[in-house]
Formats: C-alpha cells, structure tokens, sequence
C-alpha cells in the first residue's frame, strides 16, 4: 500500500501559471525578468565582496547589511529556475518533491529577511540611543549569535510546512497561481483537510513577520522619542536620515507581502492578476532595490564600490 502511496506522490506534477500572454510575448516578458536577475545577483553580490574585503566597513550596519545581501541572493537564486523556465522555455511543469524544496527555501529566505530587518533596526536605535556604547553593545561575535538565532528560529518554522503538505493526496487541476512554489498556494490544490495546515501557516505568519513588524514598530517609537529629545534640530535630522535606508528596505520588503495576503484573505480568488503582480513584487523588489538604496544613501559605500570599479578600469 505505502509502494503505491509513493507512487502518486512521485507522479503528481504541478503546473506554474505566469502571466497571460502569447509564447512569443513570453519572450518579451522574460527580458526584465532576465534584467532584474542580473541587477540583484551583481548587486548584493558587490555588497557583499566590498564589505568584506574593506576592514572600515566591518561595523555592524553593514555586517547587518551583508546578512540582508545572503537572504536576498537566497530568494533570487530559488526562484529563478522556475520563473525564468515559464518565460524562456514554456517550461510549466514541477515535480511535487521539487516544489515542496522550493516553497521550504523561498519561505525560509523571507522568514530570515524579517528578522534581519528586525535586526537593522534594534541597530539604528542603539546607534541612535546610546552612539557611545554602540561598537561595544553590537560586537560581531553578539551580531553572528543574533544571526544565527534568526536562522535557527525560520528554519524550526518554515521545516514542517514540506512534511505536512506530502501526506495530502492531490486530485484537482494542480495548477498553482504562481510561477513559483508556496505554501497556501499547493495547499488549496489538496483533496484532503488542509486545517492544520491552514492553522500552522498563519500561525508561523504572525509569529514571525507578525512579531517582527510589531518589534520594528516599537523600535521606530523609541527611536522617535530619543530623536524628539535632541535640541539641536540638524542633529535630529542627521539622525532620522540614518534610518531612512532602512525604511526603504521594510517598505520594499512588507507592502507587497501585506498586500498579497490583504487579498488572498478577503479577495475570495478575485484579482488574478493583481496577485500575480503583488507576488513577483514580493520577490523580487527587495532583492533588486535593497543594493541600490543602500549604495545610494549610504557615501562610505557608494565612495568604496566606485573605488573599486575604478581600479577595474585602470586595469
């Protein structure tokens, strides 16, 4: 009985919907795709190279700022076989093994996302709150602990979500909404009771977006009162602009994922292509603007990159 059992599980295939348009208009779709791609690997890939390899950028904003660069090349390389296999090649097709690998990496990369944010901004509130003991507070030994910590805490959350969707047997058209695996997504496409799984998922939502956006919000309140309370008004402005990078970034990172879910609550299937929209915004926004705000808003680094692209070209 188990024989025959796993030899549904291994025949179910999953069909990846993209947007609507004809194969040669698929083509045409992909370039953006193929350009974005390339933006965001190239870009935190730079990030990354630059902070490492400067010894006056190792502080921890952007130690911070290398963590955000690891998950959101995380998010980019997951999601780019599937996207640009519908685009390129018509490729729709998805095993349910290798669909349930990608929704566990995807939702894992955005879990760890939220936290580093979290992170980013309990920094710019000792930076702002207490300068003086700001090296001292966030050493790179106590920033690698809170990293792991984030890690460790996506990873108990996100682990489940793969094993409780393969023991549901799958009968419908099996053709998800996206052109990527996630987790609501292959759960409507069961024949059996998906309560659990329903329960499970927005508990693992609240629990860390839900717990991290409130932290941030708090945060920005103490943030806030500690910049009020400083007399001098450039000082106060100078302050606030530290934040601005990372307000991006939350903005970037939260208003299409809240949105997304807004209309899967309440929309009853409705707006198709909307979601379709929000969700490659959810995926592909973060990874794509988060280099350039960063590069942009912050001197010390843009002076670094451009330093080294520089001496690129003297060679």
């Amino acid at each position: 009985m188990s024989a025959v059992n796993d030899t549904k599980l291994k025949s179910v295939i999953f069909l990846l919907s993209g947007l609507p348009g004809h194969r040669d208009a698929h083509l045409w779709i992909s370039i953006p795709f193929c350009f974005m791609y390339v933006i965001s690997i190239v870009g935190n890939s730079v990030i990354l190279f630059i902070v490492k390899r400067d010894p006056s950028l190792h502080e921890p904003m952007y130690i911070f700022l290398s963590m955000l660069a690891i998950t959101d090349l995380g998010i980019s390389i997951t999601t780019i076989p599937t996207i640009l296999g519908i685009y390129l090649f018509n490729s729709r097709e998805i095993s349910l093994n290798a669909c349930l690998a990608q929704l566990f990496f995807i939702h894992l990369f955005q879990y760890i996302e939220s936290s580093v944010l979290l992170l980013m901004a309990f920094d710019r509130f000792i930076a702002i709150h207490n300068p003086l003991r700001y090296a001292s507070i966030l050493t790179p030994p106590r920033i690698g602990k809170m990293g792991l910590v984030s890690v460790l805490r996506a990873m108990v959350l996100i682990l489940p979500l793969p094993f409780l969707l393969k023991r549901f047997q799958y009968c419908r058209a099996n053709v998800l909404s996206h052109s990527y695996c996630v987790h609501r997504d292959v759960m409507t496409m069961a024949c059996s009771d998906s309560t659990v799984n329903s329960i499970y998922g927005l508990f693992t939502k609240l629990f860390q977006m839900g717990l991290d956006s409130l932290l941030i919000f708090l945060s920005y309140v103490m943030i806030l009162k500690t910049v009020l309370s400083i007399a001098s008004y450039d000082e106060c402005l100078r302050a606030l602009n530290t934040c601005v990078s990372h307000l991006c970034a939350l903005l970037l990172f939260y208003t299409p994922e809240i949105s997304l879910s807004m209309i899967r609550r309440f929309g009853k299937g409705s707006y198709p292509l909307l979601q379709i929209l929000l969700g490659y915004m959810s995926l592909l926004l973060p990874p794509l603007m988060n280099p350039i705000v960063y590069s942009m808003k912050s001197k010390h680094l843009r002076v670094r990159i451009i330093r080294v692209f520089m001496k690129g070209r003297v060679l």
